[in-house]
Parts: C-alpha cells; structure tokens; sequence
C-alpha cells in the first residue's frame, strides 16, 4: 500500500489577513506596517515550532546514540545521554513562550 505522503501543518493565523480585494483602495502605511508586523510574527511562530520539533527528533537520536553501547564511544553515548535528558525540556520551554506569546 502507498504511504500518501504527510499533510503539511495549517494554523488559522488571528489576523486581518484576507485576499486581498482589487478594487479596493491602496494601504495605508500604517495598515501596511500593522499586516507586515502580523506576517512576521506568525512566522515567526512557525520558525519556533519548527525547531520544537527539531529538538523532539534530536532528542530521539541522541536516545538512540546512548543507548548504541559499544559501537558509540564513550564521550558520544555520555554527551548523547546529557542531550536526551535536557532537550525535551528546551522543547517544552519553547512551547511554553510561544503559547504566552499568542
């Protein structure tokens, strides 16, 4: 059976975005700086939820890597070890400031 491939992360964005209307008058500066402020941060926000996840997979490896015995050595499985006791924590930090933040 295929594996269909993932479906991509959608997030409803608090925001004024809309399409944007043609016949519609130009933006204001202001308005345009308040949209632009608004992109940005949930950009933002996605970039910090990426690396979320990147610490969530680094964690996993680094699990692996100190549980590998004898084929890691010995500096690689104690630095591997370190990593997979603190990163979920560095994760759960992330998740905790952007959730305040929105």
């Amino acid at each position: 059976m295929p594996k269909s491939p993932p479906k991509p992360d959608l997030r409803l964005v608090p925001s004024e975005a809309a399409v944007y209307d043609l016949m519609r008058q130009p933006e204001t500066t202001s308005e345009r700086v308040k949209r632009l402020q608004l992109e940005a941060r949930a950009l933002a926000v996605e970039q910090v939820e990426a690396l979320e996840k990147v610490l969530l997979q680094a964690t996993a490896m680094a699990k692996e890597i100190a549980d590998g015995g004898d084929a890691y050595p010995v500096g690689a499985r104690e630095l591997a070890s370190r990593l997979s006791a603190d990163l979920p924590a560095k994760a759960e930090t992330l998740k905790a400031i952007v959730g305040r933040a929105l």
